[in-house]
C-alpha cells in the first residue's frame, strides 16, 4: 500500500479556468479555419474540449462516444448509448445538450451500418445547423472511416481535416495544464522511485512494471499508453514490451512512463536502472555517458523562437555506431498524451516537420543509445517546458548514480 507520507502533496487544480482555456483554444482554431463546427471521436480530444470522460481507452478502438463543437456557442455531447450514461456524468461548463451516440460500426450494425451512418450523419448535420445556422457546413473532422465520411458528404456537410486543429490547440499549455503537468509528474516519479527500490535480481520485468501502474491508479491516474521496460539483452533493440523474464545482477532495465496521470495528463519520462549487487561494466558506463550527454546537449538547445529545422541541425550528433539503432525523434510535443511536434534526427529527412517553439510548449527529449548487434541499450528522456526566456526542465527523478 502507499504510506500517506509517500503521497506527493498534488497541485490544486482551477478547473473552470483549466476547461474555459481549453475549450476557447478549440473554438479559435475553428474560427481561424473557417469551420462551423468539429466532429470529434477521438477521447482525448473530446477530453481536451469539453474535460468529459468516460471508458477513454475502451473508445480507443470502439465506435460509440463523439461531440459537435460549435464555434461558437455549448458542444453538444453524443453518450455511449445506455441512458446510464447520460445521469451519470457531471455538468460542464462547455456542455449544452447530451444525447445518446448513434453507432453504426460492423460489430453493432452488420449489414446495416450504410443505412444507421446516414441516419448518424443527419443527425449531425442537424446539430450543427441548430448551432451554426442554415448553409454549407465545414465541419473538422478528427478520424473516422469511410462509411461515416460518406455519409457526411450526403447529409450536405464538407468535411475537413480535424485532427491539425486539435493539435495545434492543444499545443500551447496554459498555467492550470502546465499545473496539471506537473502532478502527473509527480505521481509518476513516486512511481519510479518504487520501481527503483523494488530492483533486485529474480524480480520480473512485469512485476517491476507494476509498480508504475499501481501508484499511478491508486493516485487518480487514469492509464499507461505503453508496456516499454526491457532489462538485459532485450534492451537493444529498443521497443521490446515488458515479459515475465527475471532481471538479472549486472542487467540494465530501461523503461519509458507514457503514464497519463491525474487530470488526463502524460508524464513522459524515461531513465535506465542498474541492477546491483554486481557492479556496472565500463561498457555500460560509456552507453549512459553518450545518453546524457545527448539529453543534455538538446535540452540546452530549447527556447522560444527556436526552428524545427535550427533544432535539428543544431542537436547532438549522434555517432555512426549508434545511429542505426537511435531513437528516430529527438524531440516531440506532449500534453494529455503525446502531441505534435514530432523532430527527427535526420538533417536530410525530405518530409522534415517545420515550425517554432513557443512558449507554454511542453516537449520531451528523446536518446537511445545501442548498437545494431550490441549488448545492452540505455533510455533516457526528460520531459521540459518552453518558457518566455529558455526552458524548465520539469522531470527531477535523478540519473542512475551508479552508471555515471
Amino acid at each position: 500500500m502507499l504510506d500517506s507520507e509517500q503521497s506527493p502533496e498534488l497541485r490544486a487544480i482551477d478547473l473552470d479556468a483549466l476547461r474555459s482555456y481549453r475549450y476557447d483554444r478549440v473554438q479559435r482554431e475553428l474560427r481561424a479555419n473557417a469551420c462551423a463546427a468539429a466532429l470529434l471521436s477521438d477521447p482525448v480530444n473530446i477530453r481536451y474540449a469539453t474535460d468529459s470522460r468516460n471508458m477513454t481507452v475502451w473508445l480507443l478502438h470502439n465506435q460509440g462516444r463523439y461531440c459537435v463543437v460549435p464555434a461558437e456557442g455549448q458542444a453538444v455531447l453524443f453518450e455511449y448509448p445506455n441512458e446510464n450514461c447520460l445521469i451519470a456524468q457531471p455538468q460542464l461548463l462547455a456542455v449544452g445538450e447530451r444525447r445518446l451516440a448513434r453507432c453504426y460500426e460492423y460489430q453493432y450494425a452488420a449489414e446495416h451500418g450504410k443505412v444507421l451512418s446516414q441516419l448518424w450523419a443527419a443527425e449531425i448535420a442537424e446539430v450543427v445547423g441548430a448551432l451554426m445556422g442554415r448553409g454549407e457546413h465545414r465541419v473538422a473532422v478528427d478520424g473516422g472511416d469511410l462509411l461515416g465520411y460518406e455519409a457526411l458528404q450526403r447529409a450536405g456537410l464538407v468535411a475537413v481535416e480535424g485532427q491539425p486543429i486539435m493539435e495545434i490547440a492543444r499545443s500551447i499549455k496554459s498555467a492550470e495544464e502546465i499545473a496539471c503537468m506537473r502532478n502527473a509528474i509527480d505521481v509518476t516519479e513516486l512511481g519510479m522511485q518504487r520501481m527503483h527500490d523494488a530492483l533486485r535480481p529474480g524480480i520480473t520485468e512485469n512485476q517491476l512494471w507494476a509498480e508504475l501502474h499501481y501508484v499511478n491508479i491508486a493516485l487518480g491516474g487514469e492509464w499507461i499508453e505503453t508496456r516499454l521496460l526491457s532489462a538485459g539483452p532485450r534492451t537493444n533493440p529498443w521497443f521490446q514490451e515488458s515479459s515475465d523474464r527475471r532481471i538479472q545482477s549486472g542487467e540494465l532495465v530501461c523503461f519509458d512512463t507514457d503514464l497519463v496521470g491525474p487530470h488526463g495528463y502524460c508524464a513522459d519520462i524515461s531513465r535506465t536502472f542498474h541492477c546491483g549487487p554486481q557492479k556496472p561494466t565500463s561498457y555500460q558506463r560509456e552507453l549512459y555517458r553518450f545518453a546524457v550527454e545527448q539529453i543534455a546537449h538538446n535540452c540546452e538547445l530549447l527556447r522560444p523562437g527556436c526552428t524545427f529545422r535550427e533544432y535539428r541541425d543544431k542537436a547532438w550528433q549522434i555517432p555512426d555506431r549508434f545511429r542505426r539503432q537511435c531513437y528516430g525523434s529527438i524531440l516531440h510535443g506532449v500534453g494529455m498524451v503525446d502531441e505534435w511536434p514530432g523532430i527527427d534526427w535526420d538533417r536530410n529527412e525530405p518530409y522534415a516537420q517545420d515550425g517554432v517553439l513557443m512558449p507554454g510548449m511542453t516537449v520531451c527529449v528523446e536518446s537511445y543509445i545501442g548498437e545494431f548487434g550490441g549488448g545492452e541499450g540505455v533510455k533516457l528522456e526528460e520531459q521540459v517546458l518552453i518558457t518566455e526566456t529558455g526552458h524548465d526542465v520539469m522531470s527531477h527523478f535523478p540519473l542512475e548514480s551508479s552508471l555515471m
